[in-house]
């Protein structure tokens, strides 16, 4: 095992152990997303999305990309975030398999 793989195994269970990490990750995807639709994608309180995002930040999973905005932030996933979500999306196929 690589040391990259080991970091992403340890990003990947930070997110799994919390359903709004994870529910975050899914609903912003591929694409690029406003807490607002966030919120309204995945069933949690807009005041939720704003910490989870922030931790999420404070990892880099997600980054913002218009941090000077006040209001409608936009934001993506990372390249590692990208990882950690297929990783979850793998291991969730995997276990479906069974």
């Amino acid at each position: 095992m690589s040391k990259e793989n080991d970091e992403l195994l340890k990003l990947t269970s930070y997110v799994q152990i919390s359903k709004y990490r994870e529910k975050t990750l899914k609903s912003i995807g591929d694409e690029v997303k406003i807490p607002t639709h966030i919120a309204k994608d995945s069933g949690i309180r807009t005041n939720h999305i704003s910490k989870v995002l922030s931790e999420l930040k404070s990892k880099e999973i997600v980054e913002c990309i218009n941090e000077e905005a006040r209001k409608g932030r936009l934001y993506r996933l990372t390249d590692t975030g990208k990882d950690v979500l297929n990783t979850i999306e793998k291991n969730e196929k995997k276990k479906n398999n069974q």
